[in-house]
């Protein structure tokens, strides 16, 4: 049986991908070949396929099937329901989905760097840019998933229906919801969401997807309450053609602090620099437990006495944390991954890994070469261990014939850190 590491080594799609919509369609149609969606793929794969000066193409791409997937995380062998990944950077929802027993069959997201990471995971190369999608290719899934961008649009407050959400991500996500009627809507988003627009953005989404027929539930969580020791509170929004979501029947998990996943030896980064560690460090309700700061000049125009060092992202470069506490919110825009942690007498960076594994991602998960990339896709994923939770919760409220589903939140537990490499694409 061939393997695909061999079709992506002959397919080059260890370089920069040039030819992402074929691959998409390609190894879209090499998960699906034998499933009832496999036509929305066939034809432009086969063609695909066909046009590649390569030994393989002499064979045709039939001759190939199936493939022996050997990817970190290959789909399940035996699927129990369907789901779609949109905005899907680099698998956070597609990791917990697949353990589950969900089989992906369609995947879009627009940035080439987190493409490359997701291919190289799951085997798969994502559709690009949503908004320049034709969205029949979507096709029929028991659930949509999406941590969708929240773009910064204003609503008028009159409730225009789509009108009011043109032009805007979620506006996309809407239509393949009113053309395929998935059973289970499930959105991701930032916690400012909740605010933003005075409240107006959450309403007119939470009323769309009311029109579209959907029962909608919405939530305030935060991850270090499933088993990652991180403060990062996210907004999520289920919907489901009947039935109510309960999010109190969520599993949450005694909360972690940062020493418990830190690795035990390596290349550390320690601060060659002034800075300071305060004497009384007092635990935050959140968990994070400030223990000092690099001696930097910053702005503090407009900021309180005494919370200089305690100010928001932009400043999140100065402040460094104690290991006996969580960690702040991992932000996208630090590239550079200087995130400082005080452990055990010393100040040092956390590491790419130590990164990865504040997100709940296991340790085989295939890390991008470039740091900055890999920074950066990390701050913009979902925390796993939670979709985990609510995809487990998703199977037994309402996709489940009955409410006795095992829960296997402790068998992902057990199984996150067992693995020592850190491997990179």
């Amino acid at each position: 049986m061939t393997t695909y590491s061999i079709v992506r080594n002959q397919l080059a799609i260890d370089s920069p991908i040039g030819h992402a919509e074929e691959l998409a369609y390609l190894t879209h149609y090499l998960h699906l070949h034998d499933t009832n969606v496999s036509s929305y793929y066939e034809q432009r794969a086969n063609a695909y396929f066909d046009s590649l000066p390569l030994n393989l193409a002499e064979e045709g791409l039939q001759q190939l099937l199936p493939l022996n997937w050997d990817v970190p995380f290959p789909a399940p062998s035996s699927p129990e329901f369907t789901f779609i990944d949109l905005f899907a950077g680099i698998g956070g929802f597609r990791l917990p989905f697949q353990e589950l027993g969900g089989q992906c069959v369609f995947t879009s997201e627009f940035n080439p760097h987190a493409q490359r990471t997701y291919e190289a995971n799951f085997g798969e190369v994502p559709f690009g840019d949503i908004t320049k999608l034709n969205l029949s290719i979507v096709p029929p899934h028991d659930v949509l998933c999406a941590g969708f961008p929240c773009q910064p649009f204003s609503i008028s407050g009159k409730m225009k229906g789509f009108e009011d959400t043109r032009g805007t991500l979620i506006y996309y996500v809407f239509q393949i919801i009113d053309e395929q009627k998935p059973k289970v809507v499930f959105l991701e988003n930032v916690k400012h969401l909740i605010h933003h627009d005075k409240g107006r953005t959450l309403q007119t989404i939470v009323q769309h997807l009311d029109e579209l027929g959907y029962d909608v539930s919405w939530k305030l969580l935060n991850a270090s309450n499933f088993g990652v020791p991180q403060n990062r509170e996210r907004v999520i929004i289920i919907g489901h053609e009947r039935k109510s979501f309960d999010f109190s029947r969520l599993t949450k998990t005694p909360r972690l602090v940062l020493k418990d996943i830190l690795e035990t030896a390596g290349d550390f980064e320690f601060m060659d620099e002034p800075y300071t560690i305060l004497d009384n460090q007092r635990v935050q309700e959140s968990g994070l437990l400030f223990a000092g700061y690099r001696n930097k000049k910053i702005r503090v125009a407009g900021v309180r006495p005494g919370t200089e060092h305690l100010s928001r992202v932009h400043k999140q470069p100065n402040r460094i944390y104690s290991s006996e506490g969580v960690h702040p919110a991992l932000p996208s825009q630090e590239s550079s991954g200087r995130f400082w942690i005080h452990h055990e007498g010393e100040v040092r960076k956390l590491t790419i890994k130590e990164c990865y594994r504040i997100m709940g991602f296991p340790d085989p998960f295939l890390i991008h070469s470039n740091k900055s990339e890999a920074y950066r896709q990390i701050g913009n994923s979902v925390c796993v261990p939670m979709i985990k939770q609510i995809g487990i919760q998703i199977k037994q409220q309402l996709l489940a014939k009955s409410d006795d589903q095992p829960n296997t939140n402790a068998i992902f537990r057990e199984s996150l850190f067992k693995h020592d490499g850190t491997y990179w694409v």
